[in-house]
């Protein structure tokens, strides 16, 4: 026998292994499926966590966001009623007591706060559906920042003493009054209640929403109300067209006195007067023109002392051509005693006026306690 067919003979006789049954791989393809479903549901939990968790976090987000927008929208429109809106008029209210240069400067003062409150509006995160509210809240602090600027503006004008002028300027002032009420009903009307729907709708309680009402008072819409707090008087006829002259022809009026009790103020020295409270300043005029004039105003300016101007204001309701009238002024509060003073009388040019040079006397005085 060879080494080969030696070889081949232990091959021949050497036992394999035997394979299992059919059985066997059943039991391990029902496994291996058992395992993938085990599996494929774990990851399908993991995912569901997943979203959850995202979904969660994001409404979670939301939630403060919104939150956040309610609050500075509430501490914005707080500040504009409290910071800038209650002290403007306590401001105005004490008109009649201030320089116009003064009360022009601070209320200026004012719409720059304003302004600045419209900006930090339009820098706030806004949430999508808080935007309708956004718009709002800004048309809000806009109207007030430029209701502001216009009376700023009109001011020195208003607490001037040249008739048809200070009474269109006092007319204009009253109109912003109504910007400034438009603003408190969008505020209140269109802010207030969009963010708390909003609010609502996401299950968002203990929210607190500040009001901010900028216009203290009604009366404010009245012409006559922001003339008496400016220490103003409209003309008898504000408001109506004034603007045309009556007729053809001249027209004009002309000072021809000015006297404080029985004293006849002179221009060329400072007289001495008595004050007492039922005594006015009477001053003649006489319409020098052609036409009846109408509402003539007349104004009497006291500057001195350590006080405020005090301005007295009279209208004429009449005056025929080439007639006089006299206007009676009585002071509202006692002039500053014991100190040099400046008096200044105008009568208002009236339309179609072109010579006003005499419709204004300045007179120095001292005022003694009756």
């Amino acid at each position: 026998m060879s080494f080969f067919d030696e070889d081949d003979e232990t091959r021949r006789h050497t036992p394999r292994p035997r394979r299992p049954g059919g059985g066997g791989v059943a039991t391990d393809s029902q496994t291996l499926v058992i395992r993938r479903a085990v599996a494929g549901i774990g990851f399908l939990l993991v995912f569901v966590l997943l979203v959850f968790v995202v979904r969660s976090c994001r409404n979670s987000q939301h939630e403060s966001a919104l939150k956040d927008y309610n609050n500075e929208v509430s501490s914005i429109a707080s500040d504009s009623a409290r910071q800038v809106g209650a002290p403007f008029f306590q401001l105005l209210g004490q008109g009649g007591n201030a320089s116009a240069s003064d009360l022009q400067t601070q209320i200026s003062a004012f719409r720059v706060q304003a302004d600045q409150q419209l900006k930090q509006a339009e820098g706030l995160s806004v949430p999508d559906d808080m935007k309708s509210a956004q718009q709002s809240f800004l048309n809000t602090l806009e109207w007030r920042r430029d209701g502001l600027a216009y009376i700023s503006e009109n001011i020195r004008t208003a607490l001037g003493d040249s008739g048809d002028a200070a009474d269109k300027a006092i007319q204009q002032i009253a109109g912003q009054m109504q910007v400034f009420l438009t603003s408190d009903v969008a505020y209140q009307t269109r802010v207030t209640p969009t963010i708390k729907a909003v609010l609502d709708d996401k299950g968002i309680a203990g929210q607190q929403i500040a009001q901010s009402r900028f216009l203290p008072d009604l009366g404010w819409l009245d012409p006559q109300t922001v003339a008496r707090v400016l220490g103003q008087q409209l003309s008898a006829g504000a408001g109506r067209n004034k603007n045309q002259p009556t007729g053809p022809g001249l027209h004009g009026t002309n000072i021809d006195s000015v006297s404080y009790g029985n004293t006849t103020l002179q221009p060329s020295t400072s007289n001495q007067l008595t004050y007492a409270t039922d005594t006015p300043f009477s001053v003649k005029f006489t319409n020098g023109g052609d036409n009846d004039e109408f509402d003539v105003k007349v104004t009497v300016r006291v500057e001195g002392g350590s006080g405020s101007p005090i301005t007295l204001t009279d209208t004429v309701n009449q005056i025929a051509p080439k007639a006089s009238a006299t206007a009676n002024l009585a002071f509202d509060k006692p002039p500053p005693t014991d100190t040099a003073v400046t008096i200044t009388v105008k009568v208002a040019p009236v339309p179609g006026e072109t010579k006003t040079d005499n419709n204004e006397a300045t007179y120095k005085a001292i005022f003694n306690a009756g």
